[in-house]
């Protein structure tokens, strides 16, 4: 067979294996096959060496034919095998715009949040103001100024958390602090009026510290509520008035409240407040221990020293103060026997709410 007819079998049966490629990969194949450095034509195309001089330009020419024909036919086919792939894969990853999206959780309030705005919502209505003040506190506005003797068992570093001074700035970095986090929200209220002459009507939300051990119903760290009311004329009338109409918007109109003699250093007198169980309607349970009532807050009549100590005339104003855990209102409110609950994370709790 001449080397001519060499070239025109390998021309057939090139394009006949570029026509069968089915995909990119194949056509590579077959490309390399024939076009390559050692493919089929460039085999063919080292005889040229070999032929007669006359029979050279010819041979010459026919290779060249041959070699156009192969790439045109690769090129076309390599063209049409991408458009066919960018179609599948087009079609593998369409999108139906008419399929409703995916719905995403919606987040809301964590429920101690959402009690703390309910229980400021109520007192704004009231005409209360908000009050804010530092979480790390002095001894003075915590114990001192609230009327709370030295030797209160408060004081002790078995219920509240010092802070100790360790920058090496002052020599006595052992002695006992004066600087600690706040118990409760109080110090608030002792700022306020050291600054704000009566009438006082402030709230003061915030976080609070003591040295608890994490149980069904303690927190080392929880969310207080404590009010001051002071101006002219306040009796402890005013109190059992403004709390009884706090319970009810908080629980609802039909439980009752009762008020128990307590004591505080900064209130007196004191009470503590107890509402009606929501569970047995007051008639006695499990949850309630039989009594029909819950413990929900303390509360008093503000101590003539303390009025003394933030400079108001106590012969001329009284009035009183009180103050709630929202923790607990959460758990009295919604039946929750652990505290803890409302910390852990779990969002098939949190969820409920």
């Amino acid at each position: 067979m001449s080397i001519t007819d060499q070239l025109v079998s390998l021309r057939d049966e090139g394009l006949a294996a570029i026509a069968g490629a089915s995909d990119l990969a194949t056509l590579d194949v077959v490309r390399v096959t024939y076009l390559g450095k050692k493919g089929s034509l460039t085999g063919i195309l080292r005889g040229l060496g070999g032929l007669a001089a006359e029979e050279r330009p010819a041979a010459g020419k026919v290779s060249n034919d041959v070699r156009v024909a192969l790439e045109a036919a690769l090129e076309e086919r390599r063209a049409l095998l991408a458009a066919s792939a960018l179609e599948a894969r087009i079609g593998a990853e369409a999108i139906d715009v008419t399929l409703p999206g995916r719905s995403r959780p919606v987040g809301s309030r964590h429920l101690i949040e959402q009690i703390r705005a309910e229980v400021v919502d109520i007192f704004l209505g009231l005409g209360y103001r908000i009050a804010e003040g530092p979480e790390v506190e002095l001894d003075y506005y915590n114990f001192t100024a609230l009327n709370t003797p030295p030797d209160h068992p408060a004081r002790s570093l078995q219920d509240t958390f010092y802070v100790r001074d360790l920058s090496g700035e002052t020599a006595a970095v052992d002695s006992e602090s004066d600087v600690l986090l706040r118990t409760h929200t109080s110090p608030v209220q002792v700022r306020v009026m050291e600054h704000q002459k009566p009438p006082i009507y402030v709230l003061a939300p915030g976080k609070v510290y003591r040295r608890d051990i994490a149980d069904p119903s303690h927190l080392p760290q929880f969310t207080q509520i404590e009010g001051l009311v002071v101006d002219e004329g306040i009796t402890f009338g005013d109190l059992k008035g403004t709390l009884d109409h706090v319970c009810k918007a908080i629980f609802g109109p039909d439980r009752r409240t009762r008020f128990r003699p307590h004591f505080f250093p900064f209130t007196e007198p004191s009470a503590e407040v107890d509402v009606s169980c929501g569970i047995c309607g007051g008639e006695g349970c499990r949850f309630c221990k039989g009594t029909g009532w819950l413990e929900i807050l303390g509360c008093g009549m503000v101590d003539p020293n303390v009025f003394g100590y933030a400079g108001i005339d106590s012969e001329k104003y009284s009035g009183f103060a009180f103050g709630m855990g929202v923790e607990r209102i959460a758990a009295l409110k919604y039946n929750i026997p652990d505290l803890r609950m409302l910390l852990e994370g779990d969002m098939r709790f949190l969820r409920q709410f």
